[in-house]
């Protein structure tokens, strides 16, 4: 069994550092598993990367440094010039060492809930890996200054004995609120709300986009939403959606199905229309 361990806030970030200590306790009590585990991360932070890889013909190598994982310094690990997703795909393509059974992100700082999971760095990170064969945890928490990071872990690893047991391809979305494991009041199975990481966006009103000039340049302002939890704007999710799990003291786990064919009736009769209409589209040029 060999786990690859990455995230989207860096190598350095101590959430990663968290989620390695407690991966490396876990492997020391498997031994008849034999768990070998990898550290590929990005060399910077990458939050919001989702599932992107960034322009890899323009270069031909990506630049990779070898690194130590505070009190695991025997894991070996990496931190590389590329967005997570892409250090699944080279770490699963032969890079360092044979190719991984399971994909490890996180922790992040900072939920992944509603439609946030779709931009996540994290989550894109075990997308790409199923898209690969893989199954995969993506882990976030809450980010709070103090937030109980090792506890977080302990969380986490708990899960990792079914995820390997389950068939390829599984993958899960962990959303943990800062709090310690005697505050925790337990974990749910959450399901992604739609609430968004931006619930408005405005323009500076002295400079409306219409009054500028070519190339004249102003500022759009962004106001969070509930997405975020800890804003608590979360008055619009049901008591089951991901984000209202977790501000309710619990930990949220969801299933995630990666990028699919659409095979339902609606979408095949859109599709034959469609081909139809390039088809005549087509005869007439």
């Amino acid at each position: 069994m060999r786990i690859l361990v990455t995230n989207d806030d860096g190598i350095n970030g101590p959430g990663l550092h968290a989620l390695v200590r407690a991966l490396a306790r876990w492997a020391e009590e498997r031994p008849t598993l034999a768990p070998e585990i990898v550290v590929v991360a990005p060399h910077d932070n990458q939050s919001g990367a989702s599932s992107a890889v960034g322009d890899v013909f323009s270069r031909d190598a990506i630049a990779y440094t070898r690194a130590a994982i505070p009190g695991a310094e025997h894991i070996e690990a990496y931190g590389i010039e590329a967005a997570p997703a892409l250090c699944t795909i080279v770490a699963s393509r032969g890079a360092f060492g044979p190719s991984p059974d399971l994909v490890l992100s996180g922790i992040n700082l900072g939920v992944n809930v509603g439609r946030s999971v779709l931009h996540s760095g994290t989550v894109g990170a075990v997308l790409t890996g199923g898209q690969l064969g893989l199954s995969g945890l993506a882990v976030s928490m809450q980010a709070i200054k103090g937030v109980p990071l090792d506890d977080g872990a302990s969380v986490a690893v708990a899960v990792l004995d079914e995820l390997i047991a389950a068939p390829a391809r599984t993958m899960l979305n962990l959303n943990i609120p800062a709090l310690t494991l005697a505050e925790l009041k337990g974990v749910k199975r959450g399901r992604i709300s739609n609430a968004g990481i931006i619930k408005r966006s405005s323009a500076d009103e002295s400079h409306a986009p219409r009054s500028l000039a070519v190339g004249e340049s102003s500022q759009i302002s962004l106001s969070l939403g509930a997405a975020v939890p800890q804003l608590g704007d979360t008055s619009d999710e049901d008591a089951d959606d991901d984000g209202a799990i977790v501000n309710a003291g619990f930990a949220s786990l969801t299933a995630l199905r990666g990028v699919s064919e659409a095979v339902d009736d609606a979408s095949d009769v859109l599709m034959r229309a469609s081909v139809a209409a390039i088809d005549a589209h087509l005869a007439g040029i």
